[in-house]
């Protein structure tokens, strides 16, 4: 038997845990916290996800407990639309759900350690790093100059039990920040972002949302209501972080999937599908090949993939967050928008 030890057990670490063959490798995963988050958010399944849960054998599963995003619209900060997007056969699942049809889904074959990984572990074998945007095997590997970098935005993100209301569905772009509405299973899924000095750590919830709300005071009604339901529970707030582009995802006998290689911004709503093919792709590389072949397709087929994904999301990111800007991109929106037929919609099924 082959030995893997996965260092993370998140999306990407759950989902190779999951499809690598047991007959062939013994796999451990390690993982820091012993339980699943009580609070999370939605991610949608682009196509590229949503065939990756196929060869995983929790499509159907994701899909009976997601609802379809349907279309939106984008819209100015006051709420008017530019554009409208169909999101075709997408879903939003929420992190929680996914995160225990994943676990759900990796064989009893698999060793599990929980603990807080200092470094990465020693006994030989390939080494994966599936340990996110901080990640220990990245820094170990491929040095401290890979270290996340902190961007200067925050991100608030929350769930409501209420259902959604489909004529305030979509993404506000006001001048340097932008936000969210959209159906979760439990009711209306809602996230923020705009320019902050608080953290990077430590960060009280319920003075981020008095801080939100002021934000927001003079954007769109829908907003308002939202943020006037949020409550410090049922919210997150963290900073982003992104993650340098790296030569190679390999290193000897290491291999990083998922955020620790590729963390992004969250425009393109791509980083959980990338990290889900990620591992859906390595491992049926290290199934059917000798190691050293299938971490050398593995970086041919993912790196510059999912970099070119992680640079669009920077250039939406930018022009979602234009301050001095915006007045243009407003202008430039609100022309292309009395230019398009009125049956015009955006198709972003595609993916």
């Amino acid at each position: 038997m082959e030995t893997i030890t996965i260092v993370g057990g998140g999306i990407a670490g759950l989902a190779l845990a999951a499809c690598l063959d047991p007959d062939r490798f013994e796999v451990t995963v390690h993982e820091k916290r012993p339980e699943l988050p009580t609070v999370g958010t939605a991610l949608g399944m682009w196509p590229t996800a949503q065939r990756a849960l196929a060869r995983l054998g929790v499509l159907e599963e994701a899909r009976a407990a997601s609802p379809v995003i349907g279309s939106g619209s984008i819209r100015n900060g006051a709420g008017e639309p530019w554009a409208t997007v169909d999101a075709g056969a997408m879903f939003a699942i929420s992190r929680i759900d996914l995160l225990q049809l994943l676990d759900s889904a990796v064989p009893a074959t698999v060793r599990r350690i929980t603990g807080n990984v200092q470094q990465v572990p020693a006994g030989g074998g390939l080494v994966v790093g599936a340990d996110g945007v901080h990640s220990v095997v990245r820094r170990e590997a491929w040095g401290p100059g890979t270290a996340a970098r902190l961007t200067p935005y925050l991100a608030v993100r929350g769930i409501l039990p209420s259902p959604v209301n489909q004529d305030a569905v979509g993404e506000y772009w006001g001048r340097g920040d932008l936000f969210g509405i959209a159906a979760a299973r439990t009711g209306t899924l809602w996230y923020a972002s705009y320019r902050s000095g608080l953290g990077p750590y430590g960060i009280d919830v319920a003075s981020v949302l008095d801080q939100t709300r002021e934000r927001y005071a003079r954007h769109a009604p829908a907003i308002r209501e939202v943020l006037a339901a949020a409550t410090p529970e049922g919210s997150l707030v963290q900073r982003l972080w992104t993650v340098r582009y790296l030569r190679s995802y390999v290193r000897g006998r290491t291999v990083l999937i998922g955020d620790a290689a590729h963390a992004m911004t969250p425009n393109l709503g791509r980083g959980a599908c990338e990290s889900l093919v990620d591992a859906v792709t390595l491992a049926e590389l290290l199934n059917t090949l000798p190691e050293d072949q299938a971490l050398r397709a593995y970086d041919r087929r993912r790196r510059l993939r999912s970099q070119a994904v992680s640079g669009a999301s920077a250039v939406l990111y930018r022009i979602a967050m234009a301050e001095r800007a915006q007045p243009f991109r407003d202008r430039l929106l609100s022309l292309a928008r009395q230019r398009r037929p009125r049956s015009a919609v955006v198709n972003s099924s595609s993916g």
